[in-house]
This record gives C-alpha cells, sequence and structure tokens, in this order.
C-alpha cells in the first residue's frame, strides 16, 4: 500500500516539475504540507521524495530545503546535438497520466532526448495553444493525446499542417478519426466486451453502463458493451446506458443512483477505475453494498482500483508499456524518416473484490 502511494506522489511531483509548475533551482512545498496536501504519513512523503532525488529530480540541501534539480535536462544526444520531444496529454497529475509520462520520460532519457511536457485539460483551446508553442519551440516530434476525441475538434487543420511540416507525431490511448494519424492504443471495444462479459459470466442479467462519451475510448467500451450484451442474449433499456463528459463527471453518480432507484440493477460497467471508484464510495455512502448488492468493474488498472474498502475488478492498462514504445516509436520515425507501425495492446481483466456470483 505505501509503495503505491509514494510511487503515486512521486510520479505527481515529477509531473509538475517536467511541466514547469515546480521551476528548475526552487524549493518543492515542504514535507508537512505535502502530507497534509495528499494525506499521508511524514515517511511515504520522504520515500516519494528519495525516489525523485534518486533519479535525478530533486536534490536536498540540509537546513535550506529540497530543490528541483536539472539533471533530466543536461542528456544530449550523442554528447553533442541536444533534441526535444513535445508531449501533450490531456491531464498530468492525477489518475494514469503520471505512469505513462514516467514511461515517456524514462525511454527518451536513455536515447539522450529531452521531453517539453504540456497538458490540454481536455480543452481545444488550451490543445491548440500547447502544440503552437510545441512548434514554436523546434520539437523534433509530437506524442499526443487527443482532447475530447469523439467531438469535432476545431484544431483538426493544426494537426495537418503538423504533417505537411514533417514533424513526426504519434498519438495515444485515441485517435482524431477524420485524419490519417499513427496511434498507439488499447483496444477499447475489447475492454468493454471483456467487461461486460465478465459480469455476464458471473450471472448479471440486468446490467448498466457508465461511460464518458466526449472521448473516442467511451464510444468504443459502449460498443464493446453492446457487443457482449447481444452475443449473451441479454436485454438492456436506452436508460441502462448513462453517459457524461468531462465538465459533468461528479453530477452523473446521483443519475446512476436514481436509475437503480426506479429498477434494481445487479452489474454496472464503468468507464474507467476513476469513475469505478467514486461510484462505489457515493453508493456506500448511500446504502448499496458492494458487491454483496451491486459489482462493479472499471478499467485501465490505476492505483484507484488498488485502494479503498473495495479493490475493484478492472482491466489493464499497460502505462509505463505505452509511454516507452510511444517514445521509441517517435525516436525511430525521426532518426529513420518513417512511421512505424501502429501500435493495439490486447487487454486482459484483473480480478479483484468487486463482484460477486449471482
Amino acid at each position: 500500500m505505501n509503495q503505491s502511494k509514494y510511487q503515486t506522489i512521486a510520479d505527481e511531483l515529477k509531473s509538475k516539475i517536467l511541466s514547469g509548475e515546480y521551476a528548475e533551482n526552487t524549493t518543492i512545498p515542504p514535507e508537512l504540507q505535502l502530507q497534509k496536501d495528499y494525506q499521508v504519513s511524514r515517511h511515504t512523503i520522504r520515500q516519494a521524495i528519495a525516489l525523485l532525488a534518486n533519479e535525478g529530480f530533486l536534490r536536498k540541501e540540509k537546513g535550506s530545503g529540497t530543490y528541483v534539480d536539472v539533471k533530466y535536462k543536461r542528456t544530449e544526444s550523442n554528447g553533442s546535438t541536444h533534441k526535444t520531444i513535445g508531449v501533450v496529454t490531456t491531464y498530468l497529475s492525477d489518475y494514469i497520466f503520471p505512469s505513462i509520462i514516467r514511461g515517456i520520460e524514462k525511454a527518451l532519457r536513455e536515447k539522450g532526448y529531452s521531453l517539453l511536457l504540456a497538458s490540454t485539460n481536455n480543452d481545444f483551446q488550451q490543445e491548440k495553444e500547447c502544440i503552437e508553442k510545441m512548434i514554436t519551440q523546434g520539437v523534433e516530434g509530437l506524442i499526443v493525446e487527443p482532447t475530447k476525441s469523439n467531438q469535432y475538434n476545431p484544431n483538426l487543420a493544426l494537426y495537418v499542417r503538423l504533417k505537411e511540416q514533417g514533424i513526426p507525431m504519434v498519438m495515444i490511448n485515441a485517435v482524431y478519426e477524420e485524419i490519417s494519424a499513427p496511434y498507439i492504443c488499447v483496444d477499447d471495444v475489447k475492454s468493454g466486451y471483456l467487461a461486460t462479459e465478465y459480469l455476464i459470466k458471473k450471472n448479471h442479467k440486468k446490467l448498466l453502463l457508465l461511460t464518458k462519451i466526449d472521448d473516442l475510448q467511451g464510444k468504443y467500451r459502449m460498443k464493446g458493451f453492446i457487443k457482449a450484451c447481444e452475443e449473451y442474449g441479454i436485454q438492456f433499456s436506452p436508460e441502462d446506458i448513462i453517459t457524461y463528459e468531462t465538465e459533468t463527471r461528479k453530477k452523473v453518480f446521483e443519475r446512476v443512483r436514481r436509475r437503480l432507484t426506479v429498477e434494481p440493477l445487479t452489474g454496472i460497467v464503468c468507464y474507467n477505475d476513476q469513475i469505478a471508484s467514486g461510484l462505489v464510495d457515493y453508493l456506500s455512502e448511500a446504502g448499496f453494498k458492494i458487491p454483496e448488492e451491486l459489482s462493479i468493474v472499471g478499467n485501465d488498472n490505476s492505483a484507484l482500483s488498488k485502494i479503498g474498502n473495495v479493490k475493484l475488478t478492472t482491466l489493464n492498462h499497460p502505462k509505463d508499456e505505452m509511454g516507452h514504445d510511444a517514445a521509441e516509436w517517435i525516436i525511430e520515425a525521426i532518426e529513420e524518416g518513417r512511421d512505424p507501425d501502429n501500435i493495439v495492446y490486447e487487454p486482459t481483466l484483473i480480478e479483484r473484490d468487486s463482484v460477486k456470483q449471482l
């Protein structure tokens, strides 16, 4: 448990360093403040700081504080030519993103590349500003997680221009379907299918899907849910698919609760562990017993799936591997002048405590 917590905190601190929120040669917040912010013991904070100090991101100065170091920016390709890769993700310091960024950063550093990191917060205007900033700063290539990938994006012309300028780019987790772009993704249709099939094989016949609809992963996971229900003859009504968007996530739990008061359901497939974990807490406070009365499946095998009173059954997401592969992909594209093949990971189910056999 402690290892998971200190690694998560280390990842978040590293993301803030890479994004410039914690600038070079400035101190990070004191240990007591970090302990309060993350609601953990001082020992856990010190473990996270020690990990980052060992990796060259922080240095401790006795009587002064803990400073952001610059070792991670000192590596130069072939000892002389400095090359930078731009990485644009929807978020930096929460959920699975620190692990993906860690995988990217490690692989780039090993090959002598540095990383320029930015976040869109799943907002089109911020995405535009991030991409333009990357171009201005002369990045050699781009690793991009699309913003609201299931909606029309006003920045598509910007991505076409990148291609015309010969700047290699690969998308992770999703891809804009309107343009031809290489991608590294999980098979999200299969993820949705496996989660649903697992509940069905546990004899659950009254199912609900709770999914995010402004991102392409949510649409594909919905497709997998419907496919499994069709193949196994499971009936569901339109009210049994509840969708939300980035801005409405916090309001969706009440909609699920209202649905459960109208008709008893036994199993819920959730878009990801973040929404599943929040739903478990919300419904538990409302008096529902998980998994005795209601089984829940998450997705992404995040740290959230392993904490709390109920450990989530979930689908695996190769976070560090995806980051590493994305870095290897973009370096090969730069150095060999061609796009490598797309990468699609096969999801696997991880059984824990949130599903009951009926």
